[in-house]
């Protein structure tokens, strides 16, 4: 018996989904959001106009808040987690808030909408002293190890994404400013500074191992495989993880951990969030804060652990 196909849910109204479309167009042609993040609103944008055109809705006008209201409570009972529901919910405000700029709308109905209670995870904690360790683990008489010691340095240094990492250039690096330009997310660049560890490091990797690691197909990237082309992100991962059990630190240690070090660790040296958020490439200062959440944690808990008064202790 043939297999019976899945229906497809209905289209939304016209007047529902043309200026959606027309904010897509705006999201990846005048801020430059990549094709991946614009494909997430489309989803996100489209299954609440679907919603609000079962609901009776014509044009964005006449949606409410209590439309919006009602589709969240729709997903929350299918099962969506609150973190989805607050990505949604961010997309939609997002859109809202476009539909008012343009004239479609005098107000935002989005603006008094609740979302979802959670509680937002803190990342990893790793400290100065195991950092240093972890630096300074590759074997750095192989080119992998020189490499690998050149992209740690520059990681926890600068605090690069992983992905900007790996996909740096020859001409990304500018030695003499002690700089690193980064393509971050939604192909924005941003200029980052670049430690004096970080470029004796790289200044070694580029005399003595890259030329090693080069092959024919070898273009202009600046970190590289054996086989002589761009470095993967699952190759690092696991030099990361090696460097980090070869300084016997025993957390899991991902790339991800030395991203939040660099931030956290400015953060305690005295440095402003504005300036941190400027380095990480963060467009919302509020994701920012997640690491002045992180060291508010540590100094808690090394009160608790110190203070002679820090865990009731004393009369």
């Amino acid at each position: 018996m043939p297999k019976r196909a899945k229906p497809r849910a209905p289209a939304a109204p016209a007047g529902l989904s043309e200026p959606l479309e027309a904010f897509l167009a705006h999201l990846a042609l005048e801020r430059g959001l990549s094709r991946l993040t614009v494909s997430a609103y489309e989803s996100d944008l489209t299954e609440f106009a679907r919603h609000c055109g079962r609901a009776g809705r014509a044009g964005w006008p006449d949606v409410t808040l209590a439309d919006l209201e009602s589709w969240v409570r729709s997903m929350g009972r299918r099962g969506h987690a609150p973190a989805s529901l607050a990505r949604r919910l961010s997309a939609v405000r997002s859109f809202s808030a476009q539909l008012v700029r343009t004239g479609l709308r005098r107000d935002d109905f989005s603006e008094l909408a609740r979302g979802p209670r959670f509680r937002r995870g803190l990342p990893g904690r790793l400290s100065p002293e195991d950092a240093a360790r972890i630096m300074t683990a590759p074997d750095e008489r192989t080119p992998q190890g020189l490499r690998d010691r050149a992209m740690l340095e520059l990681m926890y240094g600068s605090g690069l994404r992983v992905s900007e990492l790996c996909g740096l250039e020859l001409q990304s690096v500018d030695e003499r400013e002690a700089l690193v330009r980064v393509r971050g997310k939604g192909s924005k660049d941003r200029v980052v500074p670049v430690g004096a560890l970080a470029l004796r490091a790289l200044a070694r990797y580029l005399k003595d191992a890259r030329p090693a690691l080069a092959g024919p197909r070898t273009g202009s990237a600046l970190f590289l495989s054996a086989r002589g082309v761009a470095i993967s992100r699952k190759t690092f991962w696991l030099g990361v993880r090696a460097a980090a059990r070869r300084a016997g630190v025993d957390a899991p240690v991902k790339p991800h951990l030395l991203r939040h070090a660099f931030a956290t660790h400015l953060l305690a040296g005295g440095a402003d969030l504005r300036s941190i958020q400027e380095m990480l490439g963060h467009a919302d200062i509020s994701t920012t804060q997640i690491y002045a959440s992180v060291e508010r944690s540590a100094l808690a808990d090394s009160h608790r652990r110190h203070h002679p008064r820090g865990r009731g202790r004393g009369g």
